[in-house]
């Protein structure tokens, strides 16, 4: 088992026990990551958090580091833990660049996948974020089964209870090789 629970860019390490994602906007919102990695931790300190948001030094930050980081631990989550959206309202304007631009392409490519693959997510609404309705409606039409909550505290418990059913699932599919 890794000693480190809380997962950021851009470093890629290898990890085999299930994860939580925390997908959804970084530029713009505020730094609702690091309050949910803390309530994952209070509840569960032995889960591991994957956080794409990261304080970068001036110069350090590489694109594509960070994307590829992104879709590695996207897709592990994925395949064996759970991905939890949080659609944070907007705090900040970022000039040249829509709001969430990032997050609403995987929140697509996931809804997608799950319905393909099974993947296990979990969406989080914050009040006043934009274009919320269509998403619900959206996911009620093609993925009802996909969870939509309005906390963070919500979203954490939806989630660890997402993630104990994919890991019992993966033992049991374990205990039938």
């Amino acid at each position: 088992m890794t000693e480190r629970r809380l997962l950021q860019p851009p470093e890629i390490i290898e990890v085999t026990e299930p994860t939580i994602f925390l997908a959804g906007p970084i530029q713009g919102a505020p730094d609702w990551q690091s309050e949910v990695a803390a309530l994952i931790h209070d509840a569960d300190p032995s889960i591991i958090v994957t956080s794409p948001r990261k304080e970068y030094a001036e110069g350090e930050f590489i694109y594509e580091r960070q994307v590829d980081w992104e879709t590695h631990f996207l897709r592990k989550a994925g395949e064996s833990g759970v991905i939890g959206f949080w659609l944070a309202a907007q705090t900040v304007e970022t000039p040249g660049r829509s709001y969430a631009q990032t997050t609403r392409f995987e929140l697509a490519e996931w809804k997608m996948r799950h319905q393909r693959d099974g993947a296990k997510l979990v969406i989080g609404v914050e009040d006043n974020f934009g274009n919320a309705r269509y998403i619900r409606r959206r996911f009620s039409q093609d993925a009802p089964d996909v969870p939509i909550v309005e906390s963070k505290e919500e979203l954490v418990a939806t989630a660890l209870r997402l993630l104990r059913q994919s890991y019992d699932d993966q033992e049991t599919i374990g205990n039938k090789s």
